[in-house]
């Protein structure tokens, strides 16, 4: 049936005729409504409804022409559960005896409004951050240039001393250009990706860093299958989040209860902007650290934004941006004593 599609829809979908007699429903409603299709489909839609008037009228108001989409704001009954506010649109499908009817959580409606939001926010910071990379670059290079060649032509040990602090910071400046260009410059190398490989390479990259008074718990769900992705790049983004829990784990750290979590999951049903996913890969990098400082809570991941003196600000970002070139999204979940960063990214 071609309403099968509704099924890859994040959104709560039916397709009704204008009794509203319920021909098709997707999975997302189902799962809400805790129903099986088959129960639903052949029922009346209004009976899920808190207010049924306001639906059929929509449904009426279609079949007349008197508006391309009718939205409004309503309540879902749901056997055994909380009623869902939803925002409902109703458009005809075409053929004048059915009419689709999609229902928006407002919940989930917010979330995905504010995820694009960050999201554009993130990209416009990054070209911004990008395009004054490459207007630093050429620059560099001449000041660089110019006190190597000062520095050929004077005698005195005191003035070599200034080119070679010029020189050394225009070497520090050209390795942080260099690391705010290299997701871009760096092709997307696909093969087979096993997570569990990817977490082992990083465990082992920590230990031999951190070899005492941390412990490193692995949790992982082995049922997890092999999937298409750029395995060095995956290794970076866990890397840099593990590296910067165990910074911040410094002083849990020199007291031994130092704790860092790997934990991997099957997520089902899962949303990645508004396209709905059956399965995708959940992997949570978790520490027993501090926590994330609320004044940088909402701009963690935007380049140069750093909770820790010295910190470059870089690590995050680059992990932001490699796991979105996996079509994915991460996030992070903070309060005292419990850090979890949770990466998202869609399986076949």
């Amino acid at each position: 049936m071609a309403y099968q599609i509704f099924d890859l829809l994040a959104s709560l979908v039916a397709v009704v005729r204008i009794d509203t007699t319920v021909v098709f429903s997707n999975a997302a409603l189902e799962d809400s409504l805790g129903i099986s299709r088959r129960a639903i489909q052949g029922s009346r839609l209004t009976e899920v409804f808190g207010d049924p008037s306001a639906l059929h009228e929509a449904v009426v108001g279609s079949t007349k022409k008197a508006f391309a989409a009718m939205r409004y704001d309503a309540f879902l009954r749901r056997p055994g559960l909380e009623s869902l506010p939803v925002h409902v649109i109703v458009t005809d499908a075409e053929d004048g005896q059915h009419f689709v009817v999609e229902m928006v959580p407002l919940e989930q409606q917010t979330r995905q409004d504010r995820e694009e939001r960050l999201a554009e926010r993130a990209q416009a910071n990054k070209e911004l951050i990008r395009n004054l990379a490459h207007e630093i670059k050429n620059p560099l290079g001449g000041i660089r240039g110019a006190a190597q060649l000062l520095e050929m032509e004077i005698d005195s040990s005191e003035l070599i001393e200034y080119t070679q602090v010029i020189i050394r910071e225009a070497d520090r400046l050209q390795s942080l250009v260099d690391r705010l260009l290299a997701p871009h410059r760096r092709p997307h190398m696909v093969g087979d990706v096993n997570i569990h490989e990817v977490c082992e390479r990083v465990r082992s990259l920590i230990m031999a860093e951190f070899p005492k008074g941390l412990r490193v718990v692995r949790d992982y769900d082995v049922s997890i299958p092999v999937f298409r992705g750029d395995r060095e790049q995956l290794i970076q983004t866990v890397l840099n989040i593990a590296h910067n829990a165990c910074q911040a784990l410094a002083e849990h750290i020199v007291r031994g209860d130092a704790c860092l979590t790997f934990s991997t999951r099957i997520a089902r049903q899962t949303t990645f902007g508004k396209t709905r996913h059956r399965l995708a890969l959940e992997l949570h990098v978790i520490d027993n650290g501090p926590g994330v400082p609320d004044s940088i809570r909402e701009r963690i991941f935007y380049p140069l934004v750093s909770g820790r003196e010295g910190g470059s600000g870089l690590g995050l970002t680059l992990a932001q941006t490699f796991v979105q070139q996996h079509h994915g999204k991460i996030e992070v979940d903070s309060v005292p004593g419990h850090t979890d960063f949770k990466i998202l990214i869609p399986l076949p």
